[in-house]
């Protein structure tokens, strides 16, 4: 489903936004660490000092009563457009409390980002998506 200039352009960038909708509708979008693996991409939800319980998070309760979402990657440069792209997965998300997908998930997250080494991840869900399209824009030579 990616080609792999869109797989090597995902895995350049570091930061990507989940885009999730509430029953009505009503968006929600939010920057987000995360790994693409086969026809999945991975998101951790991690450490919320300001919010103990971490299963009341927007993300969430959204994906609970609409399960439609969408990620978006890209790259900006302010001084050259010709440099810009962007690829967007577009599919279902299930939320992975525990179990064998969680817990590879977790470890390829923890791969990715160094920063999450220290955090104890393993308690905490991981939204898994199940890519249904994929659209992509522009340049997508890595940066």
């Amino acid at each position: 489903m990616l080609s792999e200039e869109q797989r090597r352009f995902l895995e350049s960038r570091r930061v990507a936004h989940l885009a999730t909708a509430d029953a009505a509708g009503a968006p929600h979008v939010l920057p987000v660490c995360f790994a693409v693996d086969g026809a999945n991409a991975y998101v951790t939800i991690d450490s919320k000092p300001k919010r103990p319980e971490v299963r009341t998070l927007k993300r969430l309760r959204n994906i609970a009563e609409n399960p439609a979402v969408a990620l978006v990657a890209d790259h900006y440069d302010d001084a050259d457009w010709s440099h810009l792209g962007w690829v967007m997965l577009r599919g279902r998300a299930e939320v992975l409390a525990a179990g064998p997908e969680h817990d590879a998930a977790q470890r390829l997250l923890r791969q990715r980002y160094a920063q999450y080494a220290a955090m104890a991840l393993e308690d905490l869900p991981v939204i898994a998506i199940r890519i249904e399209r994929v659209a992509g824009w522009g340049e997508m030579t890595p940066s």
